[in-house]
C-alpha cells in the first residue's frame, strides 16, 4: 500500500532535476527533487517525533517559503492532514480554526509566537515556529532548527485515496468559515487532469508569485509542477520588478487578475519579454474583457481563464488549444460534470438561462469538517455539489459565471444579476472597474448601487454615468446611486469583498 498523494506527486521526478529556484537578496538557492525528498523526510520525522499521528491535523500560518512547501509535503508524507491558514488572519480568527480543527501542532511565524502562546496552551495545541530560512547559523524558527538535526530517511506512511490530505477553510463571507475536507484522491485527480489539459512537462518553469495558503498557489500550482517533474521560480509574493526580471527564465505563470493589470501598467512588459512564455493562467477572480484584449495586443498571448473553488479545486477551463473566450471560464474539465439548475426547483434549465452551477467529479471535496448538516445541505442526493455560483452556458458550450447567489439582488420582486450591470458600467468612459451590490430600499426591498473606480487621471460624474446607461438596461436594474472609490476592497486572492461594500453602504438608500 502506498501514500496515494505523496507517492504519485514524487514518483516520476528525476532526483537530480531542479525543483525550485528561490531568488534571494544576497544569494539564490536551488532545490533538486532529491532535496524535496530529503527535506520533506526531515520535517516528517520532526512531526512524528512531536506525536503527530496519521489523520491528525497540522495547522500552519507561516510566511511563504520553499520550506513551507516542504512542510506541506511532510505532513502528507506522515499521513497527517495539512491545514494552511491565511497569513492575514488575526488571533481571534486563528482561535476559531484551532478550536474547530483541533490540530496536534500549530506552526506560526516566529514574529507572532508570543501572540499565540497562551491561545495554544488553552487549546492544548503544540506551538512551533517557522520563518524564512537564511543560513544554518541563523535560526528561522523551531521547526527549521529541528529539521536541520533530523534524518533524511523516513518511511512514508501509507494512505488511501479516500483519506484526508488537507482541510481548507472557506473565506467565511457569510457566517463562520467552513473547513473543506480534501482527500488524497481529490487533490491527485485535479493535478493529473491539469497537467494533461494545460500540457505541462518536465521542461516547464512556473513563475510562482501566489500565496501558498490558498488552493490556487498551493494545490494547483505546486501539485502540477510536482506531478509534471517541472520546476518553479519561487517569489515571496507579487512584485512587478521581480516578475519582470524572472519572466524571461519562465515558461508559465499563474496569477490573479491584479497581477496582469499591474504588469500591463509597466512599459517594460512587452512581447519581447515574454517570447519564451508558453502559458498565462488567471483565476480566483473575474478577468475583465478589456484586460484580455490589452494583454493579447501587448504580448501576443491570450490569458487562459479557469474556474475553481476551495471545495473542488479546478472545475472548468478555457481550452489550451482553441479559443480562450473572454468573460467565460471555458468548459468542464475531463471527468468533471457540470449542470445549471433553477435555484428554487433544482431542475436543470436550458442553455442561455442563469441558474446555480453544480458540479460532480473526483475533484469534489468530501464534506465540511464537523458540519454534517451543512454538508448534507450543500450536496444533492445524486452527488452534485451546489457551488452557490450563478452561471449560464452559451450556445457554444462556454460557461459564464455571473456572480455568487448571495450577491443576487432582488428588487421589487425582480432578480438582478450584478455581472450584467458591471459589464455595462465597465464600458463607460473613465471607468477602470466596477462592483454592483444590492442594499436595503424602503420601497423595493433592495436597490442597486454601483461602486466605481476611475482610471488614473480620470474623474467620474454620477449623473453622467446614470444618464449614459439609462437606455441600455431595464429601469428596475438601473443603479439608484453611483459611488466612486479609490479602489475596491479585495481579499488576498483578488476577489472583491462585496459583503464589506454591502455593510458600508447598507444605509445609503434608507436615510
Amino acid at each position: 500500500m502506498t501514500n496515494v498523494l505523496f507517492d504519485s506527486l514524487l514518483g516520476k521526478a528525476d532526483p537530480a532535476a531542479q525543483f525550485a529556484h528561490i531568488p534571494g537578496e544576497d544569494n539564490d538557492r536551488y532545490y533538486t527533487y532529491q532535496d524535496v525528498m530529503d527535506v520533506s523526510a526531515r520535517f516528517a520525522n520532526v512531526l512524528t517525533n512531536m506525536g503527530v499521528q496519521p489523520g491528525d491535523r497540522v495547522a500552519v500560518q507561516v510566511p511563504k517559503s520553499i520550506e513551507a512547501l516542504m512542510l506541506y509535503l511532510a505532513t502528507v508524507r506522515a499521513g497527517a492532514v495539512f491545514l494552511p491558514l491565511n497569513t492575514a488572519y488575526t488571533a481571534s480568527e486563528i482561535s476559531y480554526f484551532l478550536e474547530n480543527a483541533s490540530p496536534t501542532v500549530f506552526v506560526c511565524d516566529p514574529n507572532r509566537a508570543e501572540e499565540y502562546t497562551s491561545l495554544a496552551q488553552d487549546l492544548d495545541v503544540r506551538l512551533e515556529t517557522m520563518g524564512v530560512w537564511q543560513n544554518e547559523e541563523t535560526s528561522a524558527g523551531t521547526m527549521l532548527d529541528a529539521g536541520l538535526k533530523a534524518s533524511t530517511t523516513f518511511e512514508t506512511v501509507a494512505r488511501e485515496g479516500s483519506d484526508l490530505g488537507a482541510i481548507l477553510y472557506t473565506s467565511g463571507t457569510t457566517g463562520r468559515s467552513k473547513g473543506a475536507m480534501l482527500t488524497h484522491d481529490n487533490l491527485l485527480s485535479n493535478a493529473e487532469t491539469l497537467v494533461d489539459y494545460w500540457k505541462f512537462t518536465k521542461d516547464d518553469v512556473l513563475l510562482h508569485a501566489l500565496p501558498i495558503f490558498h488552493t490556487h498557489g498551493l494545490f494547483v500550482a505546486t501539485n502540477i509542477v510536482l506531478m509534471a517533474g517541472a520546476s518553479i521560480i519561487m517569489l515571496p509574493g507579487f512584485n512587478a520588478d521581480d516578475v519582470i526580471h524572472h519572466l524571461p527564465k519562465s515558461t508559465s505563470m499563474m496569477g490573479v487578475p491584479t497581477f496582469y493589470t499591474r504588469l500591463l501598467g509597466d512599459t517594460r512588459f512587452d512581447k519581447e519579454l515574454v517570447r519564451h512564455m508558453r502559458l498565462f493562467v488567471s483565476g480566483s477572480a473575474p478577468l475583465l474583457a478589456e484586460t484580455h484584449i490589452e494583454f493579447e495586443e501587448r504580448t501576443g498571448h491570450r490569458i487562459l481563464e479557469r474556474y475553481g473553488m476551495t471545495e473542488t479545486n479546478m472545475n472548468t477551463s478555457n481550452p489550451y488549444d482553441g479559443e480562450r473566450k473572454a468573460g467565460t471560464v471555458g468548459f468542464p474539465l475531463p471527468g468533471v460534470e457540470v449542470r445549471i439548475v433553477d435555484p428554487a426547483s433544482g431542475e436543470e434549465i436550458p442553455d442561455g438561462e442563469i441558474g446555480i452551477l453544480e458540479v460532480r467529479g473526483p475533484n469534489v471535496f468530501a464534506g465540511y469538517w464537523q458540519m454534517p448538516d451543512k454538508t448534507r445541505e450543500e450536496f444533492r442526493d445524486d452527488g452534485f455539489f451546489i457551488t452557490g455560483d450563478m452561471a449560464s452556458v452559451g450556445k457554444d458550450g462556454y460557461i459564464q459565471i455571473v456572480g455568487r447567489s448571495k450577491d443576487l439582488i432582488i428588487s421589487g420582486g425582480y432578480n438582478i444579476y450584478p455581472k450584467e450591470i458591471e459589464l455595462l458600467l465597465d464600458e463607460q468612459p473613465g471607468v477602470l472597474e466596477s462592483a454592483v451590490i444590492g442594499v436595503p430600499h424602503p420601497d423595493f426591498g433592495e436597490g442597486v448601487v454601483g461602486i466605481l473606480v476611475a482610471k488614473p487621471g480620470n474623474t467620474i460624474n454620477e449623473e453622467t454615468v446614470l444618464s449614459s446607461i439609462r437606455d441600455d438596461i431595464a429601469r428596475f436594474k438601473q443603479p439608484k446611486r453611483i459611488i466612486v472609490m479609490d479602489e475596491l476592497p479585495r481579499n488576498t486572492m483578488g476577489k472583491v469583498q462585496k459583503n464589506q461594500l454591502r455593510e458600508t453602504y447598507k444605509d445609503l438608500l434608507t436615510t
